[in-house]
Protein backbone atom coordinates (compact mmCIF):
# COMPACT_ATOMS: atom_id res chain seq x y z
CA UNK A 1 0.00 0.00 0.00
CA UNK A 2 2.61 2.65 0.50
CA UNK A 3 4.47 1.88 -2.09
CA UNK A 4 1.50 2.34 -3.77
CA UNK A 5 1.19 5.87 -2.16
CA UNK A 6 4.80 7.04 -3.19
CA UNK A 7 4.49 6.31 -6.81
CA UNK A 8 1.05 8.18 -6.76
CA UNK A 9 2.72 11.27 -4.87
CA UNK A 10 5.24 11.01 -7.42
CA UNK A 11 3.47 10.84 -10.22
CA UNK A 12 1.38 13.76 -9.04
CA UNK A 13 4.41 15.97 -7.97
CA UNK A 14 5.84 15.37 -11.83
CA UNK A 15 2.62 17.14 -13.39
CA UNK A 16 2.78 20.15 -11.17
CA UNK A 17 5.14 22.67 -12.90
CA UNK A 18 6.90 24.99 -10.54
CA UNK A 19 4.94 28.33 -11.48
CA UNK A 20 6.67 31.42 -12.02
CA UNK A 21 5.43 34.76 -9.97
CA UNK A 22 4.56 37.03 -12.17
CA UNK A 23 2.91 40.88 -11.44
CA UNK A 24 -0.97 41.10 -10.45
CA UNK A 25 -2.57 43.11 -13.36
CA UNK A 26 -2.58 46.40 -13.50
CA UNK A 27 0.15 46.60 -11.22
CA UNK A 28 2.12 49.14 -13.34
CA UNK A 29 -0.81 51.32 -13.80
CA UNK A 30 -1.74 51.20 -9.83
CA UNK A 31 2.32 52.30 -9.49
CA UNK A 32 1.68 55.21 -11.78
CA UNK A 33 -0.82 56.22 -10.18
CA UNK A 34 0.46 56.34 -6.61
CA UNK A 35 3.69 58.09 -8.30
CA UNK A 36 1.14 61.00 -10.01
CA UNK A 37 -0.57 60.97 -6.15
CA UNK A 38 2.99 61.24 -4.28
CA UNK A 39 3.99 64.50 -6.93
CA UNK A 40 0.85 65.63 -6.31
CA UNK A 41 0.92 65.75 -2.46
CA UNK A 42 4.40 67.20 -2.70
CA UNK A 43 3.44 69.89 -5.13
CA UNK A 44 0.73 71.20 -2.63
CA UNK A 45 2.81 71.22 0.31
CA UNK A 46 5.29 73.23 -0.98
CA UNK A 47 2.46 75.72 -2.66
CA UNK A 48 0.97 75.93 0.90
CA UNK A 49 3.78 76.67 2.79
CA UNK A 50 4.76 79.12 -0.15
CA UNK A 51 1.52 80.96 -0.18
CA UNK A 52 1.67 80.81 3.90
CA UNK A 53 5.23 82.68 3.44
CA UNK A 54 3.49 84.96 1.65
CA UNK A 55 0.93 85.76 3.17
CA UNK A 56 2.94 86.20 6.64
CA UNK A 57 5.11 89.00 4.94
CA UNK A 58 1.97 90.55 3.18
CA UNK A 59 0.42 90.95 7.08
CA UNK A 60 3.99 91.83 8.43
CA UNK A 61 4.48 94.65 5.99
CA UNK A 62 0.39 96.05 6.65
CA UNK A 63 0.90 95.34 10.34
CA UNK A 64 -2.51 93.52 10.23
CA UNK A 65 -3.38 90.06 12.43
CA UNK A 66 -0.81 87.39 12.00
CA UNK A 67 -3.28 84.39 10.98
CA UNK A 68 -0.65 83.30 8.44
CA UNK A 69 1.44 81.55 11.66
CA UNK A 70 -1.45 79.09 11.72
CA UNK A 71 -1.33 78.40 8.21
CA UNK A 72 2.45 77.33 7.78
CA UNK A 73 1.87 74.91 10.76
CA UNK A 74 -0.86 73.41 9.15
CA UNK A 75 1.00 73.13 5.77
CA UNK A 76 4.03 71.30 7.53
CA UNK A 77 1.63 69.02 9.40
CA UNK A 78 0.09 67.81 6.71
CA UNK A 79 3.94 67.24 5.34
CA UNK A 80 4.47 65.39 8.08
CA UNK A 81 1.26 63.30 7.70
CA UNK A 82 2.01 62.56 4.04
CA UNK A 83 5.60 61.88 4.00
CA UNK A 84 4.38 59.35 7.16
CA UNK A 85 2.15 57.94 4.95
CA UNK A 86 4.55 57.65 2.00
CA UNK A 87 7.04 55.95 4.03
CA UNK A 88 4.37 53.34 4.97
CA UNK A 89 2.98 52.76 1.69
CA UNK A 90 6.74 52.16 0.67
CA UNK A 91 7.32 49.70 2.94
CA UNK A 92 3.84 48.07 2.55
CA UNK A 93 5.07 47.62 -1.51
Amino acid sequence: MSTILCALHDTVLAQVSNPTPEAPPMADKLMQMGRYFTWLVQLSGITAITYGGGRFAWEKWNGGGLQSPKMVASAMTGGVVATSAGTIMNAVI
